[in-house]
Order: structure tokens, then C-alpha cells, then sequence
């Protein structure tokens, strides 16, 4: 049947999501983990590589192979919203005694010759101790939280997280930081898959256009994760978790 034969209606619907919602994104665990301090906040490569104009991808604007008009996009969203509610978030998980956990792109080596293939073909490349390797300060580690470098999208697939989590007594994660569409999406997907409930805060991400991002959402939602903004994340955590 082509789709031109289709009801109209089923295009938009669809018919998974109840089962999903109620196995992934409303179980009761889901907030359990939370009340349980199992919860913790993985902020994924908010860092000079790629979240700062002049340096890493972005040392030459022209040569980035994104469009200026989405780098003002990108970095506007950033700069407004994105690592605000990232800080929001990290001093909410911080003030209830909750695990911070932050991804970067970093590569063992000066060189970069241990990268993963994929990151070796796109150029990407943070030795250690270099800028490009650095968080931002807005939302940086602080004290003893966990970093975790990895040279691949995935940081399950590329570290140890799995190992660190589980000795961690982590069972939910709320994940945010950039690219919704990359990083930010291949996590929370392998996340979900390894059994952790996932929680992704829409306006504590981004990528380079508004369609990357939404497409990415629409795809996560009720499937990988649940989707919430900074603002019912807060609200839940205030309520649910006792300092």
C-alpha cells in the first residue's frame, strides 16, 4: 500500500507510544531511581572542541563546514539558554547530593592516534591539556565530580561509564549538552539499551538547527527517554529528593 492510499490520521500516529511511556518514560522506577539518590546528571562535551567560536571545529568558521547563519543559531542557543540550564540543573543535582558526570572528547594520546575510526575521519582531535579539551567554565567540573574522555560519539560505547555507573548504584540518568543529534542522542539510546532510566532536558541541549534538534526529540520521546524541560526537571527533583 503507497502512502498516498493511507487514512491521512495514521500518518501522525504512533501506535507504539502507550506501551513504550508505560515501560520507559512512566514507570515508577523512573522516579524511585530519583528519590533513591540512584540518579545522575550526564552532561555530554560541553567543551572548547565544540561548543566555543575560534576553537576546535570552529578555530575557522569558514572552513567548519557549518553555515554562519546556523553557528550564530548554534551559539545564540547556547550562550541563552542551553548552559544556563545546564548550570541550573548541575546546582540543583549538587545541592541534593546527586551524582554530576561529565562526558568529553579527549584522547589519550598528543597525537590523537588512539581515537576512534570515526573521529579520526572527521578530524576530531582534543590531546590532553589542550583547549579544546577544556569545559567551558559556566559549567565545568567542580570538586571531585566525574569525568569520563572518550574519542566516539557514544560513551558507552567508547568507556568504561557502564562499569563507573553501576558501582555507582545509578539507575536513571538525565542527560543534556550538545550535539542533540549525535552525541547527546547516541547516549541516551545506549543508555535505554543497557536499562537506565532516561530522562533528556530539552532546553539543556543543543545542535546546529532547529530541525536536527526537534527531529532528534521527536525520535527520542517516549522511545529512548522521556523528555522534559530545565524547569519540571528542577521542579521534580525539588519534590522528589530529600537532601
Amino acid at each position: 500500500m503507497s502512502e498516498e492510499q493511507l487514512d491521512p490520521e495514521f500518518l501522525d500516529i504512533d501506535p507504539l507510544s502507550p506501551a513504550y511511556r508505560e515501560a520507559v518514560t512512566e514507570n515508577r522506577a523512573l522516579v524511585e531511581s530519583l528519590s533513591a539518590h540512584s540518579t545522575a546528571l550526564l552532561v555530554i562535551d560541553v567543551q572548547y572542541l565544540d561548543a566555543a567560536p575560534g576553537y576546535g571545529v570552529f578555530a575557522d568558521a569558514d572552513r567548519s563546514g557549518v553555515p554562519h547563519e546556523a553557528q550564530l543559531y548554534y551559539f545564540d542557543r547556547l550562550q541563552s539558554t542551553v548552559l544556563p540550564n545546564i548550570r541550573r540543573l548541575q546546582d540543583a543535582f549538587r545541592a541534593k547530593g546527586l551524582e554530576v558526570i561529565h562526558t568529553r572528547i579527549q584522547s589519550l594520546t598528543h597525537d590523537g592516534r588512539d581515537r576512534g575510526a570515526g573521529h579520526r575521519r572527521l578530524g576530531l582531535h582534543a590531546a590532553p591539556g589542550s583547549k579544546e579539551a577544556e569545559f567551558l567554565p559556566e559549567v565545568a567540573p567542580i570538586g571531585d565530580e566525574i569525568v569520563i574522555n572518550k574519542t566516539a560519539s557514544g560513551v558507552f560505547n567508547a568507556t568504561n561509564v557502564e562499569y563507573i555507573l553501576r558501582n555507582l548504584g545509578i539507575t536513571g540518568l538525565f542527560v543534556v549538552g550538545v550535539y542533540t543529534n549525535e552525541c547527546v542522542s547516541t547516549t541516551a539510546r545506549d543508555a535505554c539499551d543497557r536499562g537506565f532510566f532516561v530522562t533528556l532536558v530539552d532546553d539543556a541541549c543543543a545542535t546546529v538547527t532547529p530541525e536536527l534538534h526537534s527531529a532528534t526529540i521527536r525520535t527520542l520521546r517516549d522511545r529512548y527517554c522521556r523528555v522534559l524541560d530545565t524547569e519540571a526537571a528542577i521542579d521534580e527533583i525539588n519534590k522528589v529528593v530529600k537532601p
